[in-house]
């Protein structure tokens, strides 16, 4: 065990979650079995090995869909109150272990434990919302044409939902998923990214110890380990009605072609490439705060981080040698050390495209402000700390067009009005989030108008990046157009039915048709 983990209760925290040298990858609950090729979670905080995973095979993942398919019909005749009930009990769960999970997810994953232990709090958020949303599970009630007839529509469970979930939010988003499919009636079938296979394991034990005490069936809850090839599994299966998937556009678009192929259902969560439009009535502070956090958070490796900061000409001076201020003060180190602000890359093929992102801008001929590079030395052995980078570019570039997982803030100047400020903010490939600062009325709400920002995220002084579950998450365009999380988010795990029923001794048809025998 590194000299990290030792300091920094990483140990006892793998202890607590169960995560052992070497674990099983497949699990339908507290069944856990495969002996695949091995998986390495190596910690980008300092390159040490934390643990081992096998990863499912073809065999291993027949056993896991027959058992989601038996609990299934188990599963969907449970009133969904009582579903709620489990729901509320693996969030109390979470509660017990949101210190080791949001050690690991730190660790595992190299965001700062503070946003360790806030994903934590996301899935704890979720699961309370999908507790209340279990007794809201409705439909309409439609008055029908014809006499003595009522209508309706109800919702029912799809089945087994597939979960494809990326390494910078390695349990929040399984949980947006599994907690409302849950309540809907739903099993999940859950494929982590394959880079932090470690925080899948932990979940899993933790879901399995809930299921397990309220003697459910194996199958509820199921975990896969593996590479893209495992995924596969899933998105070709007929079996799985809905894949929900969360990672790059290029992933996306294969998965979409895959499940659509056999008219299956997906719910995609994309690549974002955001900006925050800064107007001449913008408050500054307020702003860098907001820009800065957006830009180096997860090292820039949210798909709602700040990308691009489209300035008006008038403040453009001010605003950047307010934020080149303000990233003078950043700490750059080990995330769970909360002295410091920006913690390592996923790994160094990150860093790679850091580093290829930057010298791209400066042949397109932007200008770099905030130098980057790669930091080393003591504390930086892993080779995945870099410095977060500003530059001044076009909004043409395409580099600037293109998202870049990593801390790299481009400075865009506008002029005129808020108009051509947005013009270049949707004038990219992805929608997902966007943001404006202004303490103009008329701006913000143009800029939230039909004519306004065509992200599925639109924020009026606040960042691009930080939502809050109770609103539905996702984005436009290439960022897939799904929408997980909050608000009718629901209805997606769910098939829509609709009813008729006729209480006379008369079948009349529909638009008066005639049809007599």
């Amino acid at each position: 065990m590194s000299t990290v983990a030792t300091s920094f209760g990483i140990e006892e925290a793998l202890q607590e979650l169960g995560i052992k040298e070497l674990n099983k990858g497949t699990s339908t609950g507290s069944n856990w079995f495969s002996d695949g090729d091995e998986i390495a979670s190596k910690s980008p905080v300092n390159g040490e090995l934390i643990a081992r995973v096998t990863s499912t095979s073809k065999e291993d993942y027949e056993k896991v869909m027959s058992a989601a398919t038996s609990a299934f019909k188990t599963w969907r005749t449970m009133p969904a109150p009582q579903r709620g009930e489990i729901v509320r009990q693996f969030g109390d769960k979470l509660r017990e272990k949101k210190e080791p999970l949001g050690k690991l997810v730190s660790y595992e994953m190299g965001k700062s434990y503070q946003e360790g232990l806030g994903e934590v709090q996301e899935m704890i958020d979720i699961c309370d919302f999908a507790v209340g949303l279990s007794r809201q599970l409705h439909g309409l009630t439609m008055h029908s044409e014809r006499p003595g007839h009522r209508m309706y529509e109800q919702y029912h469970p799809l089945g087994v939902v597939g979960i494809i979930s990326a390494f910078n939010f390695p349990v929040a988003v399984w949980a947006w998923n599994t907690a409302l499919a849950w309540v809907c009636g739903d099993v999940c079938v859950w494929k982590p990214s394959e880079k932090t296979p470690l925080c899948g394991v932990a979940c899993q034990n933790i879901a399995a110890e809930v299921f397990a005490a309220n003697n459910l069936p194996e199958g509820i809850s199921c975990l896969i380990n593996g590479d893209y090839k495992v995924g596969e599994y899933m998105t070709k299966d007929k079996r799985v009605p809905l894949i929900s998937a969360t990672g790059s556009t290029r992933m996306g678009k294969i998965v979409a072609q895959e499940v659509g192929a056999r008219l299956g259902k997906s719910l995609l969560e994309l690549g974002g490439n955001n900006a925050i439009i800064v107007t001449p009535d913008a408050d500054v502070k307020m702003t860098v705060i907001g820009a800065v956090f957006g830009a180096v958070g997860t090292a820039g490796q949210r798909c709602t981080s700040t990308r691009r900061l489209i300035i008006h000409e008038s403040m453009y001076d001010k605003v950047k040698n307010a934020i080149v201020d303000a990233y003078k003060q950043l700490r750059i180190g080990n995330p769970l050390d909360e002295n410091n602000h920006v913690g390592p890359l996923i790994d160094t093929d990150a860093v790679d495209m850091y580093q290829k992102a930057l010298s791209q801008v400066v042949e397109e001929g932007g200008n770099i402000i905030v130098e980057g590079g790669v930091l080393s030395g003591e504390g930086y052995e892993s080779g995945c700390y870099v410095k977060p980078a500003i530059a001044e570019a076009q909004p043409e570039y395409k580099i600037v067009q293109h998202e870049t997982f990593a801390p790299v803030l481009y400075l865009l100047k506008y002029s005129g009005d808020v108009e051509n400020a947005i013009d270049i903010q949707n004038n990219v490939a992805q929608g997902l989030s966007s943001a404006i600062m202004t303490n103009n009325l008329r701006e913000a709400e143009r800029f939230l108008s039909h004519a306004g920002s065509d992200c599925g995220i639109a924020n009026v002084n606040i960042g691009t990046s930080g939502a809050e579950i109770g609103g539905a998450f996702g984005g436009e365009k290439e960022t897939g157009g799904g929408r997980e999380s909050g608000s009718d988010a629901w209805k997606v795990y769910m098939r829509r039915q609709t009813n008729t029923i006729n209480y006379t001794t008369e079948l009349p048809l529909a638009q008066g048709i005639k049809f007599d025998l």
